[in-house]
């Protein structure tokens, strides 16, 4: 029994010993996590939610007012341009066609008889023209015949009544044919306004046949045949016939936080996700950035809101697809991740390694935490704050220690920076932990931690 309990507390002699030795040597250490600088493709992303839409969409509307009597598609159907696709009662427009056409028979009749009255009144004008030729020559010799007293006076009196009745019937004549050529072209202008009319009742008649505008898909149907529908102003309940969407051209039409909104620019790549299609990205490009900031609770411009409270704003952004498929329906979510920088084959650091270090604390504390003697009794001015990493590099004894360095960065990828200056490739640099990093010290012996940080379990 003796000799069991001299041996376990042997034991726990040498391990004591074994940790106070490692204590001993990793007192003064900080473990670190640390990464090397590297080469590779760096990328800006910007992302926005939203909707899919159709570049071109319209609402049809009622042009007529009166009961649908054929319903000829249905929610989801393909049209195309021209065709026919709702009618509505068309009793009325008919009846008011019909009747303009026999009034314009009517008046065609009216005018082919005032032609007919025209060449009666051209002929009597020809014919009182013969007789006034023959009277005159009558009279002219009548003249001749009593200036040598052949002729007696009563004659040569009849001659000359004959001759000055002519020429009142030539007058006569002359004016019917003028009149008739009045009420010809009177009856022509009636006739254009009876055409006019005609064109009128046929405009409405046609309204009552609603056309697809366009090739595209029927979105929308809020109606159904036997319905009545009204003229009226655009989205009104019961002027709407239906949504066609032209799906030839599709867009994702995204919002963008206001901050990244500075990044976008029209022409830049992106790449598109529907919630209803998983594992397909659809290629796209940015074709408008809106100039609106848009509120975010409400949906409401700024310039239309009345409220003076400040809170987040998002701008539209349309992504336009490539290529278009057939699977996408208006009104799918949609995720946007646009691409608003890109470099190939630059010098990165991960971006938790960034951190901001104040060059006084170095002038203030040596290595050892010990404080530095101050050499003039006036205050020194303070420095400001640096944006930098904490390069790990042996001293002349062997040890790691933490060197801060100043960084200048480019663009910022989804875990990494471009380092424009400061550490160069290959060096290793601090990442972490957090904490650690923020408390660290230019200087500061440090050790690689080699144990990989507890990953939460999801409670999903």
């Amino acid at each position: 029994m003796k000799k069991i309990l001299l041996i376990v507390l042997a034991t726990v002699a040498v391990v004591g010993l074994v940790a106070f030795f490692i204590y001993r040597q990793q007192s003064g250490y900080t473990k670190v996590l640390t990464a090397k600088i590297v080469r590779q493709d760096l990328s800006t992303i910007v992302s926005g939610t939203g909707q899919i839409k159709p570049k071109t969409y319209v609402n049809v509307g009622a042009t007529s007012f009166g009961r649908i009597t054929h319903l000829l598609v249905k929610e989801g159907d393909h049209v195309t341009k021209g065709q026919v696709i709702a009618t509505v009662e068309s009793v009325q427009p008919e009846a008011n066609v019909q009747a303009q056409q026999a009034t314009i028979a009517s008046a065609k009749t009216d005018i082919n008889s005032y032609i007919a009255a025209e060449k009666t009144g051209e002929a009597n004008v020809e014919h009182a023209k013969a007789d006034l030729e023959q009277k005159r020559l009558d009279w002219e010799r009548a003249q001749g015949l009593y200036k040598e007293g052949i002729l007696a006076k009563q004659d040569f009196d009849a001659k000359k009544a004959a001759y000055d009745t002519d020429v009142a019937s030539l007058a006569q004549a002359v004016a019917g044919l003028n009149q008739a050529k009045a009420q010809t072209d009177s009856a022509r202008g009636h006739l254009q306004t009876q055409v006019a009319t005609l064109r009128f009742n046929q405009d409405a008649l046609n309204k009552t046949v609603s056309t697809a505008p366009f090739d595209g898909i029927v979105t929308n149907l809020p109606v159904r045949e036997g319905e009545t529908v009204v003229v009226g102003i655009q989205n009104a309940e019961g002027s709407t016939l239906m949504t066609l969407a032209d799906m030839s051209v599709i867009t994702a039409e995204v919002k963008v936080d206001e901050t990244d909104i500075v990044n976008i620019q029209i022409g830049q790549p992106a790449e598109v996700t529907v919630d209803a299609l998983p594992g397909k990205v659809f290629k796209g490009h940015v074709t408008l950035v809106g100039d609106q900031a848009i509120l975010r609770s409400t949906g409401i411009a700024t310039s239309q809101s009345t409220t003076g409270t400040e809170e987040a704003k998002d701008f539209k952004v349309v992504v336009t697809l490539d290529t278009p498929s057939s699977e996408l329906r208006p009104g799918l979510s949609t995720t946007a991740k646009i691409t608003t920088a890109h470099k190939a084959s630059v010098l990165s650091l991960p971006i938790q390694a960034l951190t901001m270090h104040n060059p006084d604390d170095d002038k203030a504390k040596g290595q050892g935490g010990v404080q530095a003697a101050s050499t003039s009794s006036a205050p020194a001015t303070k420095s400001a704050p640096q944006q930098g990493v904490y390069v790990v590099d042996k001293d002349k004894n062997g040890k790691l220690r933490a060197k801060f360095i100043p960084v200048t960065t480019g663009i910022t990828g989804a875990t990494d920076i471009e380092v424009l200056s400061g550490p160069i490739e290959g060096q290793e640099i601090v990442i972490g932990p957090y904490k650690t990093l923020r408390a660290l010290k230019s200087g500061s012996l440090v050790k690689r931690d080699t144990v990989k940080p507890v990953v939460p379990a999801s409670t999903s």
